[in-house]
C-alpha cells in the first residue's frame, strides 16, 4: 500500500457539530416529521442515520424510524470494486408515501446512490426520497445530487476520504483524508 499523508477533516466534536446541523436541517425543510423515514445505506450511512434520528429526537422529541438498506446486488461496479458479502436490509417500516431521507457518509461518483434509488424502488414507492450525506467529495459519473451536506470537500481521484464512527466499531469518531505521497 503507497504512503499517505492524512490530513483530518473532521474532529469528533466537529464531526458532532456536523451530525446536529444535518438533523436540524431536515427537522426545518420536514413539514411533519411523522412521515420521515432515515434509510442508512451499509455501512457507514447506517450508525450515521441512528445517530441523526437521536439528534431528531433531542431537538424535537420526535422518534424518526431508522432502516438499513444493502446495494450489493443493485451495484453496477461490482467487477470494479470486488465482491462482498450482503449485508441485511432492514425496513421496519412501509416506505409507500414517506419522505426517505437516505443517508450516507461519502458521496463520490454517485453509483452507490444510483444503486440505493434502484434498491428502496424494490420495496416501495415514497413519496420523497432525499439525500444526505457527510462529505460529498465530487466527481460524480451519475447526475446525482445531495440535499443535505455535512461537508464538501474538493478531492483528487487518487485521494481517499475516511470516515471514523465508534457506532461502527471504529475506536474513534472523525473524517480523515488520505492523500498518496508520491
Amino acid at each position: 500500500m503507497p504512503q499517505s499523508k492524512i490530513v483530518e477533516i473532521l474532529s469528533a466534536d466537529e464531526l458532532r457539530r456536523t451530525i446536529n446541523r444535518l438533523a436540524s436541517q431536515i427537522v426545518e425543510a420536514s413539514d411533519d416529521l411523522a412521515n420521515v423515514v432515515l434509510l442508512g445505506v451499509y455501512t457507514r450511512g447506517v450508525p450515521l442515520s441512528v445517530a441523526i434520528a437521536k439528534q431528531i429526537h433531542t431537538l424535537e422529541g420526535v422518534l424518526v424510524p431508522t432502516g438499513a438498506l444493502d446495494i450489493t446486488f443493485y451495484r453496477d461496479d461490482l467487477d470494479r470494486i470486488g465482491l462482498r458479502t450482503p449485508s441485511k436490509t432492514e425496513l421496519p417500516f412501509d416506505l409507500n408515501g414517506k419522505t426517505v431521507v437516505l443517508v450516507d457518509d461519502v458521496i463520490y461518483s454517485g453509483r452507490t446512490i444510483g444503486a440505493a434509488l434502484s434498491a428502496i424502488h424494490d420495496y416501495g414507492r415514497p413519496k420523497v426520497v432525499r439525500l444526505l450525506v457527510l462529505v460529498d467529495r465530487g466527481h460524480r459519473e451519475l447526475p446525482i445530487h445531495p440535499d443535505y451536506v455535512g461537508r464538501t470537500l474538493p478531492t483528487s481521484k487518487d485521494e481517499q476520504v475516511k470516515v471514523f464512527l465508534s457506532s461502527a466499531g471504529d475506536a474513534r469518531d472523525g473524517v480523515e483524508l488520505f492523500k498518496p505521497i508520491n
